[in-house]
């Protein structure tokens, strides 16, 4: 059997994990050079497969590529670009089935969330309808924390710890200046439709007067006047307030409350300032002074305060997938299956790409209290495991020490491909 190139991709927003993903897949087709050749990256995810922009892995060090796994963003360039399907842009594909001929490629690697397993699954047809081989194998990646069949996902773990961080360290400056200032602290968090990362926010309060004090979740349509009487009945019992809310917060009419107007490339809604108006309302309704604070990217590029459990996870997955991809497993996804939640344990199974693209999991009702503010014991059970241990990067000079690969490209071999 003559060895094949692999290909891999970092798809939609990056996180604090995905490289440790990343030096998985490179480290483990590099223990199999009989069956793999070389792992070309696509610079800018799918982008670079379709514009034969490859990067040749091979010429990095094995140290760099350990490196990655303590190393956050996207080592390769990631991007916001869906495929259409086979009958609308038949060309695309025709054009990755060039490439791949081009290249010697017979594995297709795809390290993304809903819409990148969606394209890896598209990807996974080719050999079917257009008759070239390629072993496709999507690998789980979001903060969002939303892919249905897997437990979890990688990169959510560690969003998770810093925001339940922050908004823990951030409830105790609030607390210390309630008498003569500051009220109320709103933190706005990422969460489009799913309150997952809202929802680990809760975590950081374990005890009665513990910040947060109520969370706004995109499941539970906001209500005004529930909400009102909630923050002013803290206040009064414990001089401040400190609210947890998700971007994708929705009003009662199931609008978005801040909605910038612009669309992202994969035609979702931009988001952002929610936050801000929440906080705006408590002053004009109950004149209360307030600070409020955007996580924005740095809760998903956070690599200082990793959790242990999520690093381990986002190598395991991408270890299993160059496995599955040996093992001839096409159109598949490692997931992450949870055998013990008492004393926390895992194993990695896998689901078919199908069942996971395009579909996204929810926040249970379970999981929220039954006032709609906050998280429920089993809510609690199911997130404490996902933040615990402490994985921090080497430091150098006070900073943390990351890598930036060399990066060098494949030469090319075909005609200029615009997308």
């Amino acid at each position: 059997m003559v060895a094949k190139n692999a290909f891999y991709a970092q798809s939609g927003g990056v996180t604090a994990v995905i490289n440790a993903t990343a030096c998985a897949v490179i480290e483990t087709a590099r223990q199999h050079p009989d069956k793999i050749g070389k792992v070309l990256a696509g610079r800018n995810g799918i982008i670079g497969a379709l514009t034969e922009d490859l990067i040749d892995t091979s010429l990095e060090s094995a140290a760099d590529i350990a490196a990655l796994r303590h190393t956050p963003g996207g080592a390769f360039g990631s991007c916001r670009y869906k495929l259409k399907g086979m009958d609308q842009h038949r060309a695309q594909y025709e054009r990755l089935i060039e490439v791949f001929k081009a290249h010697d490629i017979g594995y297709f690697f795809y390290n993304g969330g809903n819409d990148s397993m969606d394209t890896a699954w598209k990807v996974s047809q080719i050999g079917e309808q257009l008759g070239y081989p390629v072993v496709c194998v999507g690998i789980p990646k979001t903060v969002d924390n939303d892919l249905p069949i897997t437990d979890n996902c990688p990169g959510f773990g560690s969003v998770a710890k810093y925001v339940a961080t922050s908004i823990r360290e951030a409830a105790f400056d609030v607390a210390s200046m309630a008498k003569t200032s500051t009220k109320i602290f709103v933190m706005e968090v990422m969460g489009r439709h799913a309150g997952w990362i809202t929802a680990a926010c809760g975590l950081a309060a374990e005890k009665e007067g513990d910040g947060p004090h109520l969370l706004l979740f995109p499941e539970v349509p906001f209500d005004e006047a529930a909400f009102l009487a909630r923050v002013k009945q803290c206040v009064e019992k414990y001089d401040h307030c400190v609210i947890g809310v998700s971007e994708g917060l929705l009003n009662k009419e199931g609008q978005l409350m801040a909605e910038a107007g612009g669309k992202d490339a994969f035609g979702h809604s931009q988001l952002g300032g929610v936050g801000q108006v929440i906080a705006q309302l408590v002053k004009e309704r109950l004149g209360y002074k307030y600070h409020w604070a955007l996580a924005d990217y740095l809760q998903r590029s956070a690599r200082h305060i990793a959790s242990a459990t999520d690093v381990e996870q986002a190598y395991a997955v991408g270890k299993a997938a160059v496995e599955l991809a040996l093992a001839g497993r096409n159109a598949v996804m490692p997931a992450i299956l949870r055998t013990s939640d008492t004393h926390y344990r895992w194993e990695i199974g896998t689901a078919n790409l199908k069942d996971v693209a395009n579909v996204e999991k929810m926040m249970p009702k379970a999981f929220i209290t039954a006032d709609g503010f906050g998280i429920t014991d089993a809510c609690r059970r199911y997130l404490s495991p996902l933040i615990e241990g402490e994985l921090p990067p080497p430091y150098r000079n006070g900073l943390p020490d990351y890598v930036r690969l060399s990066n060098q490209g494949v030469p090319r071999r075909l005609p200029e491909y615009a997308v």
